[in-house]
């Protein structure tokens, strides 16, 4: 067979298989679409899936960080205000719902020189010197309106009590139980820390004022200050039966007429000695730090108390003036013995050359405010004062001594709590109860003091 005879065979046979070759071509790749389409499918589903758990998974999440948001949110919400640390002379920590704590104290340290009339021999003459008062103590609040105060006093030597009280408070009324002030003087109630010379006015000690136990209620609204109590006796005097009772009462009227802050009040106070019919009236010299007393009645049989006062005061800018009167009617228990009234008052006047004003609130004397103190890289507050003092120990037969004594003070104090305090009194007696050498109780004497102060 020639090779045109083979060519045409081959193509011939050729021709014939090409339909069924194509055919088989068409099944094998309809077949490979179909099994690439399962996977596509296959992987969608496990596409699907996945998405769904990371959903769920994102889900979670959210609700989680949402809980965990409203966690931090509440936390930070209560911490807005669970405590508070502000500071006044010390730390005071403020709580919720009325809860306050701080610590509290005073320390102050005399200096001075008493002058001997004529030639006189007293161990309590000359220098001396004494930490006039050393305290410590707590004051607060707990809710319901109720506050605390707890002070006991380390300079005697030996510690005491001077407030130990409980105060409720209900809108414009307060109510305190416990050893605090009567209500007497307006330079009694005034703060020791915030008196214009070392020592108070002569009546107040001479007279027996003094924080003692017992139950009171203010009512002060606007301009208008009333203040009554029952007292028994100091809170160390507990113990020795004497079994005294007091009542005190006190108005005060102190409006604001323009830039002057006005004071006017009274007082009036009865006292039953109980079981101790005794007393004696007498002052130191201006000073605490010496115990010789050139004013003094001998110790009277006394049974009961009455006494009467009468304040005012005026602040206007850096000046201030404050006056004062005060009546004391000693029953005697002597038959026949008439009971003697004494007398005592002064009248003052400052001025601040640093422009400050003398501080008030509540019908007493408060803190002065340092306009540039030494923490601001200023001076401080300087303050001048002038007072004449009185006290009038003689009456229906009694013979305690007469004193005039005629004061200056100069004040400065670099910061609120800090003060340094130079005191000079020239101080006229009659009928004193010392003689001197030659005899004489008519004579004068001199006082230089110094005192340094601080109060958290």
């Amino acid at each position: 067979m020639t090779y045109r005879h083979l060519s045409a065979i081959f193509l011939a046979t050729t021709m014939m298989a090409a339909p069924s070759m194509a055919s088989a071509q068409s099944r094998t790749a309809a077949g490979d679409a179909a099994a690439t389409i399962a996977t596509l499918q296959a992987q969608i589903t496990a596409m699907q899936e996945q998405l769904q758990t990371v959903q769920a998974q994102v889900a979670a999440q959210a609700a989680a960080a949402k809980t965990q948001g409203e966690a931090i949110a509440a936390v930070e919400a209560k911490a807005k205000d669970p405590i508070k640390v502000s500071w006044k002379g010390a730390p005071e920590i403020s709580g919720e719902d009325g809860w306050k704590f701080k610590v509290r104290g005073r320390l102050m340290y005399d200096v001075a020189t008493v002058s001997s009339p004529g030639g006189m021999v007293d161990p309590g003459l000359g220098f001396s010197n004494e930490l006039r008062r050393g305290r410590l103590g707590v004051q607060g609040s707990i809710p319901g309106n109720i506050g605390y105060k707890a002070e006991i006093d380390f300079a005697g030597g030996s510690a005491e009590f001077t407030d130990a009280l409980i105060e409720f408070g209900a809108g414009d009324f307060d109510i305190t139980v416990g050893q605090h002030n009567n209500f007497q003087s307006l330079e009694e109630l005034s703060s020791s820390l915030h008196t214009s010379f070392i020592e108070r006015a002569a009546f107040t000690d001479a007279f027996g004022f003094e924080r003692r136990v017992g139950a009171s209620i203010e009512y002060g609204k606007g301009d208008v200050l009333v203040q009554a109590g029952v007292f028994t006796d100091n809170i160390s005097d507990l113990d020795d039966e004497n079994n005294s009772y007091s009542v005190d009462g006190r108005v005060v009227f102190m409006p604001k007429v323009g830039n002057t802050q006005v004071h006017v009040g009274g007082s009036a106070h009865y006292r039953d000695l109980g079981d101790n019919p005794s007393a004696r009236y007498r002052q130191r010299p201006a000073v605490h730090s010496t115990d010789t007393r050139f004013i003094a009645t001998p110790n009277l049989p006394v049974s009961s108390e009455t006494n009467f006062g009468l304040e005012a005061a005026a602040i206007h800018g850096p000046f201030h003036i404050a006056a004062e009167g005060s009546w004391l009617k000693a029953d005697l228990m002597t038959p026949g013995a008439a009971s003697p009234t004494f007398f005592g008052g002064y009248v003052e006047a400052g001025y601040f050359l640093t422009g400050e004003s003398r501080g008030y609130k509540g019908g007493k004397f408060d803190r002065v405010k340092v306009k540039n103190s030494f923490s601001k890289g200023g001076f401080g507050a300087v303050s001048l004062n002038a007072r004449f003092d009185y006290l009038d120990l003689n009456d229906a037969g009694i013979v305690g001594g007469q004193q005039n004594a005629y004061q200056a003070s100069l004040n400065w104090k670099p910061t609120d709590y800090v003060l340094f305090g130079l005191n000079y009194a020239h101080i006229e007696y009659d009928d004193a109860a010392i003689a001197t050498p030659s005899g004489s109780r008519n004579y004068s004497v001199d006082m230089i003091g110094l005192r340094s102060q601080i109060d958290f």
